[in-house]
């Protein structure tokens, strides 16, 4: 929750900055031109009448005004430049990251739809979220919208309203960014808080049928047709988080799923079956 609020204030500072840059740069960019044209009125009037000596003179203090406007002119282009490029990466960190979209969303979205007036439907939203976070406990940010069908807005809102009082708990894996409700105990929350997927969740589900006798990394990596390298680095991180482990003592074991493991993989089963029907 610390280090979801300081991106927030991190996303709105510098949005604040970005646009502040980009307004001073536009009225520096504006401003300093007409009020030049208006001062220099009465100047060229005077030149105007001028003989051929002042017409000499003309062309010179021309240069150096042109010069002095030049340099002027850099500093309103680098805050706009400055500007527009710290929203475009806010913008592109978005498209591509669901934690720093969440994080977005909260920051800029959520303060405005919290001036909108409580009702009834706000309530009932919320209870909609509670209950589906009730019965899938770690699901992402994207699945949670899709499978209630609300805005990106409306549900980053409700859940930093949740979590605010409270009620919900969110944390970072990899990209994305999983919530649960907060009664969970912290066993229940070690379980699904970075939940296996893809080939590390096949490999979990080959040695589960393989028993206690477990499966030879070569007869693992022919049922998955997977490269060598790849089987030796997921079950080096498997074995690390103790989910595998040796079923002998051998120079080359068998590997098998710990207990540990079997309660990861049916967690993890049912957040993909879950996430994937969404």
């Amino acid at each position: 929750m610390r280090s979801m609020m300081e991106g927030v204030w991190t996303v709105r500072i510098l949005s604040a900055l970005a646009i502040a840059s980009i307004l001073a740069g536009t009225w520096m960019t504006n401003s300093p031109s007409e009020e030049a044209h208006a001062e220099n009125e009465p100047l060229d009037a005077f030149l105007a009448s001028e003989g051929d000596s002042a017409e000499d003179d003309q062309p010179e203090m021309h240069r150096e005004g042109g010069e002095d406007g030049g340099h002027d002119s850099d500093l309103p282009s680098g805050l706009i430049i400055g500007g527009a490029g710290a929203l475009g990466s806010l913008l592109i960190g978005s498209l591509m990251l669901e934690f720093v979209k969440v994080t977005v969303l909260v920051a800029l979205v959520s303060p405005m739809l919290a001036r909108m007036k409580k009702n009834r439907e706000d309530m009932l939203t919320r209870g909609r979220v509670l209950g589906y976070l009730e019965a899938n406990a770690g699901i992402h940010f994207s699945a949670l919208r899709d499978a209630l069908g609300l805005a990106n807005g409306v549900t980053s809102y409700h859940l930093h309203i949740l979590e605010s009082i409270g009620q919900v708990i969110s944390w970072r894996d990899g990209k994305l960014r999983r919530y649960a409700v907060s009664g969970l105990s912290q066993e229940e929350v070690g379980r699904i808080r970075n939940p296996i997927a893809g080939t590390r969740l096949a490999i979990l589900e080959v040695l589960a049928d393989s028993g206690s006798v477990g499966m030879s990394g070569s007869e693992i990596r022919k049922k998955l047709m997977i490269s060598r390298q790849l089987l030796s680095h997921h079950l080096s991180e498997l074995r690390g988080a103790e989910i595998v482990e040796a079923a002998s003592e051998e120079r080359r074991p068998n590997w098998r799923i710990s207990d540990k493991g079997l309660d990861v993989l049916t967690v993890s089963k049912e957040i993909s079956r879950v996430e994937a029907a969404v």
